[in-house]
C-alpha cells in the first residue's frame, strides 16, 4: 500500500480516514444527504432508489450546486446481470433559443446567466426513467428527505456557507432568487436554518403527480410564463418534448483496469484520452507529486482538453469521432508531440474516423453500484428562480458556442457540451471503483488525478481523494494546490508552466470535490471516501 506519508508537502496530510462497511454505502458532498440515501438503504431500496434520494435531498441542502432545475447523467451496474447502463438527462436548448434571436436582444457570443442561457431540465425525467425501470421505490418516496429539508429547514453547512456568499451577488439581481436564497437580503451563514417553502409546495406536487407534472403539468405551465413574461425563451413543446436517453458507456484500458465513462456530449472521453497517454510512461517508478510527474499530467490533460474543445458536442447533430480518438494508436500518435521536459501548447488531433456539481457514489449489500452527477452547471446555474415554484433554472447553454461551424454551435433541440461526469473503474470484470470529481472543468482533470493515484500509486481511496491537485486553466495556465511545495512550482515554471500566484487565485472551490467507493469483493466491505474540500462524507452499515 501507498503511503501517502512520504509525499513532502508542508502542512498536508490525510484528513480523514477510509469508511468502512458491508451492507451499503453513500459518499457525497452533505452529510444530511448522504445520511437521507443510507436510510432508503436500511429501508430496503436498493444502490439506485438511494442515490437519487441521495441527490434530490443535495437538491435543497446545497442548492448553489444542484437542483430539479438541472440535469443528470448515471452510470448504472446492475449485479442480477452484470450490465453497466449509461443515463444521459441532459435537456436541449429551447425552440425559440437561435443566435439571430440573441443578436436581436444585442447579445453577441454565448450568455453565461439569466434566462438566455437556460435549457430544459433533465434530471427529473432521467430519475423517473431510472426508478421506473430498475428501482424498486416510487418517486413520492425517493422525495421524502428533500421535501422534509425544504419544508422544516436545515442547517447550512460551512463550506456551502461560503459558496453562497460568493454568489449572493448574482442571485440579488433577480427577486424570485433573493426572496428564495437571500433572506433578509443576506445569504445564510453557517449554522444558520434555511428552509424554501416554495420548493417543498413543488416538491410535493411532484411526488402526487409525477414526472408530469414537470414536463406536462402545472410545474411546466408555470416555468414556462415565468419566462415568456422576464424574457426568456422557453416553450410548452420544450417541455413536453424532451426526453432521456439510455446510452453505451464509453471506456478505455488502464494498465488493465476498465475506465468507464459516459460518452458525449458529456465530457468522458477527456479523462480516457489523457489516461490512454499516461499509460505510454512508467509513473509508478516516478517520484509522485515530483515536478517530472506533475509534468506528464498536465501535458496529457493539456492534450486531452484541445481535443475535448474541438470534437465534443451533441452525437445526434454531429459525427464525432469516438473510436479514433479512444485508439490506442491515435495516443500513441499524441504521445509523440509530449516533452518529458517542456510545457507546449496543443492543438487538437485528427483522429481516423471510426460532453458546479454534486456527485453521489452508491453501493446496495446486493452490489448495484450507481455513479450519479447532478449540477446546475455555474452556482445557482442561470442565477434565475422560476417564479414563485422554488426552481432554480441551469445555465447549460452557457456549453454552447457562437461559431455555426462547430459541432457545439448553438441550435434549437441540440444538447450542449456538457461538463458533469460520472465513472466506475472495473478490476477483472467486476466494479473496482465508483467515483467522480466534480466542479466544471475540474471533473475530467480530477478523474484522471484520482485514477493515477489508485491505480500507479496504490493508495487508498481516501488518500487519492485528498492528495493535492493541479487544475489547468487554459494554454500553459495552471493552478495547483496549496499543498504543493514551493520548490515544486518554481521547478514547473522552469519547464515553461505559467503557474498562477497562490494569491491571485479567486476565492472558492478550485480543485473540485470526490467522493468514492471502493468494493473488496473478495472480503465482501466497501470502502468509502469523501474530500475534505467539500462538506460531506462517506456513511455506511
Amino acid at each position: 500500500m501507498f503511503d501517502i506519508s512520504r509525499i513532502e508537502r508542508p502542512g498536508f496530510a490525510p484528513q480523514r480516514s477510509v469508511v468502512m462497511a458491508r451492507d451499503g454505502m453513500v459518499a457525497t458532498s452533505q452529510l444530511l444527504a448522504a445520511e437521507a440515501g443510507v436510510q432508503i438503504l436500511k429501508q430496503g431500496g436498493n444502490a439506485l432508489d438511494a442515490a437519487i434520494a441521495t441527490s434530490l435531498a443535495l437538491s435543497v441542502v446545497e442548492p448553489m450546486s444542484t437542483g430539479i432545475g438541472g440535469d443528470a447523467f448515471l452510470l448504472y451496474r446492475r449485479a442480477a446481470d452484470g450490465r453497466i447502463y449509461g443515463v444521459n438527462g441532459s435537456g436541449r436548448c429551447p425552440e425559440h433559443l437561435t443566435l439571430e434571436a440573441l443578436r436581436a436582444r444585442g447579445i453577441d457570443g454565448i450568455p453565461t446567466r439569466g434566462l438566455p442561457s437556460v435549457t430544459v431540465p433533465g434530471a427529473i425525467d432521467a430519475f423517473s426513467e431510472v426508478l421506473e425501470r430498475h428501482g424498486t421505490m416510487s418517486l413520492a418516496d425517493v422525495l421524502e428527505p428533500a421535501i422534509h429539508y425544504a419544508s422544516e429547514g436545515f442547517p447550512v453547512s460551512e463550506i456551502i456557507a461560503t459558496q453562497w456568499q460568493i454568489n449572493a451577488p448574482l442571485l440579488a439581481q433577480y427577486p424570485s432568487s433573493a426572496s428564495t436564497y437571500l433572506p433578509d437580503g443576506k445569504a445564510p451563514r453557517a449554522g444558520e436554518v434555511h428552509g424554501q417553502p416554495n420548493l417543498a409546495k413543488t416538491l410535493k406536487l411532484l411526488a402526487a403527480e409525477g414526472r408530469d407534472a414537470f414536463y406536462q403539468g402545472d410545474i411546466a405551465r408555470r416555468i414556462v410564463e415565468f419566462s415568456q413574461e422576464n424574457g426568456g425563451f422557453f416553450s410548452l413543446a420544450d417541455f413536453a418534448n424532451h426526453t432521456t436517453t439510455w446510452v453505451e458507456p464509453i471506456s478505455t484500458d488502464y494498465r488493465g483496469h476498465t475506465v468507464l465513462e459516459l460518452p458525449p456530449n458529456g465530457q468522458g472521453i477527456t479523462a480516457l484520452l489523457a489516461l490512454n497517454v499516461l499509460e505510454g510512461f512508467d509513473l509508478a517508478a516516478m517520484d509522485y507529486g515530483s515536478p517530472e510527474y506533475y509534468h506528464l499530467l498536465i501535458e496529457a490533460t493539456k492534450q486531452a482538453f484541445a481535443d475535448r474543445s474541438r470534437y465534443i458536442a451533441d452525437p445526434d447533430h454531429a459525427a464525432l469521432p469516438i473510436e479514433g480518438l479512444l485508439s490506442k494508436a491515435y495516443a500513441a500518435e499524441r504521445r509523440q508531440g509530449l516533452r518529458a521536459d517542456r510545457a507546449h501548447d496543443y492543438i487538437p488531433g485528427e483522429p481516423v474516423s471510426f460532453s458546479n456539481t454534486v456527485y453521489v457514489s452508491c453501493v446496495d449489500k446486493d452490489r448495484n453500484v450507481v455513479s450519479l452527477t447532478h449540477s446546475l452547471f455555474m452556482g445557482f446555474g442561470s442565477g434565475v428562480v422560476a417564479g414563485d415554484t422554488g426552481i432554480c433554472l441551469q445555465n447549460r447553454g452557457a456549453g454552447f458556442v457562437a461559431d455555426p461551424s462547430h459541432p457545439n454551435a448553438l441550435a434549437p433541440g441540440k444538447r450542449p457540451f456538457h461538463t458533469i461526469i460520472p465513472a466506475m473503474i472495473l478490476k477483472d470484470g467486476q466494479p473496482w471503483l465508483c467515483y467522480g470529481v466534480m466542479g466544471g472543468d475540474m471533473q475530467a482533470q480530477g478523474h484522471v488525478q484520482v485514477g493515477v493515484n489508485m491505480i500507479d500509486f496504490g493508495m487508498n481511496v481516501q488518500e487519492a481523494i485528498e492528495a493535492p491537485r493541479y487544475r489547468i486553466m487554459g494554454g500553459r495556465t495552471v493552478r495547483l494546490e496549496r499543498a504543493i511545495a514551493p520548490e515544486i512550482r518554481r521547478r514547473l515554471e522552469a519547464m515553461g508552466h505559467d503557474i498562477e500566484p497562490l494569491e491571485t487565485i479567486p476565492p472558492g472551490p478550485q480543485y473540485g470535490g470526490g467522493q468514492g467507493i471502493l468494493i473488496d469483493h473478495e472480503r465482501g466491505v466497501l470502502h468509502g471516501g469523501s474530500d475534505p474540500r467539500k462538506d460531506g462524507c462517506a456513511i455506511g452499515y
